[in-house]
């Protein structure tokens, strides 16, 4: 048996196009629990695919010692759990919206299954328990919530007990109990299973304790390999906080008030609304009134239905129309349309994250945002693209406007949907975990953005997070979903 698990030396990847800036060397333990951190768009997806095999070498060496399992194959051995929430796993022909859309799920697999892998049972049981998953497994797939969705690809990759499991910003979309559970469940795969974790982490400070080493990615460059303790004592995390500057501010500030603006006192009136798919109640009677002005801090569990409440609010879901809902002071259903609605709104989450395909140029992504759609289907003018050019230097990857979509990191892509949610300068913002997968500088830099925004008369806000501390300082108030059993 070897004393390292993955050992690189002078690894130059084949393709310049996702090649690091060195040769990268770098040595993985027997035993040790690594983080790899890094700012968004810093590099560590491209030393993982390394890592892994998924990008070949050009040059240097990489080895590997699975014992006790030298015999399996580099996949079997190696999982990977990568950021992108996706139901491509089981290739639905998912599209945005799906998940609404209760007549397009007859032929959509449950849940259980793609959890039906050769494996020990208690095991399985083990896993189903620890990240409670036996609820979820007679469920459509599309219809998981983001949170949701992370504990079942953690299950689906962990049913083949792996030798190295390998996931991207495990954290994000689950609430604090699932955090906890999921720490746990990865110290017991480490302790008793002897499963080595590699976690790609952007958020710079939140090292979990069972990680013994921390290695540090910075401009496409293997920097250093520390101890986690060592890691922290010399993490400046001042250092790591952006903020717009006081110009981009007064720029926001001085934006031309919106030609077509609502006058209505309400934004969002709910009256005793119910939302079920087949026999699962998603809200049972719910009662909620934004006003204008109001900044509205949404929060719950996984699948307690924030997703489903804002999908309400957007014109996203058919069953609106069965509801009690008025949206800018006109009840749905009287002779408004779904384009009128969203003109008001500006909006991103992980369910549009998702579905975003479209390896266009990431202006175009921007643009799209002017016409409400996903990809862009119009040839857009030159001062609308100045606007859109204003947004990307906003949220700091205007360097990017011509770069396509999908060559950008994730979090250069949250960036970008972020700038599409801003770029109409909506009266309604709604932001379903806005920060997900951004680093400590760039979640700093859009918590700033979003005070600028908010600082303009008549802007309201609903925001959705599963860390308070990353709302704005301007959230005044809050509701609380419970999930229906």
């Amino acid at each position: 048996m070897k004393d390292y698990t993955i050992k690189m030396t002078d690894g130059v990847a084949r393709n310049a196009q996702v090649r690091l800036a060195a040769p990268t060397s770098l040595v993985i333990g027997k035993g040790e629990q690594v983080a790899i951190v890094g700012l968004n768009g810093a590099g560590k997806s491209l030393l993982v695919d390394m890592l892994t095999g998924k990008s070949p070498l050009l040059s240097g060496e990489l080895l590997y010692d699975f014992w006790p399992n030298p015999s399996h194959r580099v996949y079997d051995n190696i999982r990977l759990v990568t950021f992108r929430d996706s139901y491509a796993a089981a290739d639905t022909g998912y599209y945005y919206q799906q998940r609404w859309n209760s007549q397009d799920m007859d032929d959509v697999p449950l849940v259980q299954e793609y959890l039906t892998a050769p494996c020990d049972e208690e095991f399985r049981q083990q896993l189903y328990t620890l990240l409670d998953v036996r609820r979820l497994l007679a469920k459509p797939i599309v219809l998981l919530s983001s949170g949701e969705l992370r504990k079942f690809q953690l299950v689906k990759s962990l049913l083949c007990k792996p030798s190295l499991l390998i996931v991207d910003n495990p954290y994000i979309g689950l609430d604090d109990n699932a955090r906890r559970v999921l720490t746990k469940l990865f110290e017991q795969l480490s302790t008793t299973l002897g499963i080595q974790i590699v976690l790609q982490l952007s958020r710079l400070n939140d090292i979990p304790p069972f990680i013994t080493h921390v290695v540090t990615v910075a401009h496409k460059q293997v920097v250093s390999k520390q101890t986690r303790a060592h890691y922290l004592q010399s993490l400046c995390v001042s250092g790591c906080e952006g903020v717009i500057t006081p110009q981009k501010r007064a720029d926001i500030l001085a934006l031309p008030h919106t030609a077509d603006s609502y006058d209505a006192p309400e934004v969002v009136r709910l009256n005793g609304v119910s939302i079920r798919y087949g026999s699962r109640t998603i809200l049972k009677s719910l009662h909620w009134v934004v006003e204008r002005g109001d900044r509205w801090a949404l929060s719950g569990e996984n699948g307690a239905g924030k997703s489903t409440l804002l999908s309400l609010v957007c014109a996203d879901n058919p069953q609106s129309y069965a509801c009690d809902i008025s949206l800018f002071g006109k009840k749905r259903g009287t002779g408004e349309s779904i384009w009128q609605i969203k003109r008001h709104i500006g909006y991103v989450s992980p369910e549009m994250h998702r579905s975003y395909q479209k390896n266009v140029p990431t202006i175009d992504i921007v643009a799209s945002g002017l016409h409400d759609s996903i990809g862009l289907y119009v040839k857009v003018p030159e001062a609308h693209r100045a606007i859109c050019r204003f947004w990307l230097d906003v949220f700091g990857i205007v360097q990017h406007e011509q770069t396509p979509f999908l060559q950008l990191s994730s979090g250069e892509q949250r960036l970008a949907l972020l700038a599409r949610a801003f770029v109409k300068d909506p009266e309604l913002l709604i932001l379903d975990e806005p920060l997900h997968g951004l680093d400590t500088y760039n979640r700093q830099l859009v918590k700033s953005v979003i005070s600028a925004f908010l600082a303009r008369p008549g802007k309201t806000l609903i925001m959705v997070t599963h860390y308070p501390a990353e709302l704005p300082p301007e959230v005044n108030k809050s509701i609380c979903l419970k999930r229906n059993e």
